[in-house]
């Protein structure tokens, strides 16, 4: 199934959170853990569209490694894959 966002939205695969801490303790998968704020877009919407009928282009790219809002994204499973459907004004940086 291929997931094709509409608007200005972008679909992202959040990181995995790593499941040791600093000092070497393994924290079992029922650990309440933060939720990721970096991911890999996956696929990207044509961009927003304007009162006037201009189409506003994205600035993200697919394969862009992003850092997002954390409250913002939208979560969604696919095919027991978790992602996440983020608005363009919810991405705060393009990790280089």
């Amino acid at each position: 199934m291929k997931i094709k966002p509409l608007s200005d939205y972008i679909l992202i695969e959040p990181d995995k959170e790593e499941t040791k801490t600093e000092s070497g303790i393994l924290l079992p998968d029922t650990a309440e853990k933060e939720k990721s704020e970096q991911g890999t877009v996956i696929e990207v919407g044509p961009g927003k569209t304007t009162s006037s009928g201009k189409v506003i282009p994205m600035e993200v790219q697919k394969g862009n490694k992003v850092l997002f809002n954390k409250y913002g994204p939208n979560e969604i499973k696919i095919k027991d894959k978790e992602y996440l459907m983020v608005k363009q004004e919810d991405i705060l940086a393009i990790i280089e």
